[in-house]
């Protein structure tokens, strides 16, 4: 074997290994990856989850089309952790919480379900639920604060991550004040599950989120009012402080 022939042997032997390394490396790192975000959703391999379906208040049981959009983004988050979703009406699920994650979709108006929790869970939210017109209609009132529904302009959404115990497996709430923010809050859990994870290290939090302008950017502008978990998971005040509208 002359000098030649020995360098490309070697030369092909080194892509090879080093092809290997890549491969290895990023299976380790894609799989970590999937771990973490599994621990996150409380969603191990094969495990089973619950998606908890409201109704459109208008729709005599339908499902409004933009908590449709909601589900469809979690049953990929769920597809992605190699895990299985039962999907069961708000009037149906009669079971605790912890033995599976479950995803809860709407306001206490039209999920009754998410009105069992927010009482149970988050004593520190209350939600206007009569349907009469008027300017606290679906309104928010959280600790001490109040955030009322502008449609179309500003609108507000709870997205809660929630646990019983250190073993227990998560309920995730998607409270918003229309379905276009419980689809705002689907799609912003999903792009920043990562860096809640890391703020909160599977524990439990409240998000207050903001939807801006959905008639027009639907529910793509989303921004962060703050983490009101201390006041959500607080008794209520006897009274509102504050009343806080659009700014534009």
């Amino acid at each position: 074997m002359n000098d030649d022939v020995r360098n490309i042997v070697l030369g092909l032997i080194a892509a090879g290994i080093s092809a290997a390394l890549g491969w290895l490396a990023r299976t380790y790192l894609w799989r970590r990856r999937l771990r973490r975000k599994q621990a996150f959703f409380g969603l191990p391999g094969n495990s089973e989850c619950l998606l908890v379906v409201n109704r459109d208040a208008g729709g005599d049981g339908a499902v409004h089309r933009h908590d449709v959009f909601a589900l469809l983004e979690l049953s990929a988050l769920i597809k992605d952790c190699a895990a299985h979703a039962q999907i069961v009406s708000h009037d149906t699920a009669q079971q605790g919480f912890g033995e599976r994650t479950e995803f809860c979709v709407g306001g206490p108006a039209s999920n009754r379900r998410m009105a069992a929790h927010l009482q149970s869970l988050l004593p520190g939210v209350q939600i206007n639920t009569t349907p009469e017109p008027g300017p606290d209609r679906a309104a928010f009132q959280v600790g001490s604060e109040r955030y009322r529904l502008e449609p179309g302009t500003s609108e507000h959404v709870l997205l809660a991550r929630l646990t019983g115990g250190q073993d227990a497996r998560p309920v995730f709430l998607l409270c918003g004040q229309r379905a276009i923010t419980n689809q705002a809050a689907a799609r912003y859990l999903m792009r920043h599950y990562e860096k809640l994870q890391r703020k909160h290290r599977g524990g439990s939090f409240v998000l207050l989120l903001k939807v801006v302008n959905s008639q027009a950017y639907g529910p793509d502008v989303v921004q962060l009012i703050g983490d009101v978990t201390r006041a959500a998971q607080a008794p209520l005040p006897a009274a509102p402080r504050t009343s806080h509208r659009a700014t534009g």
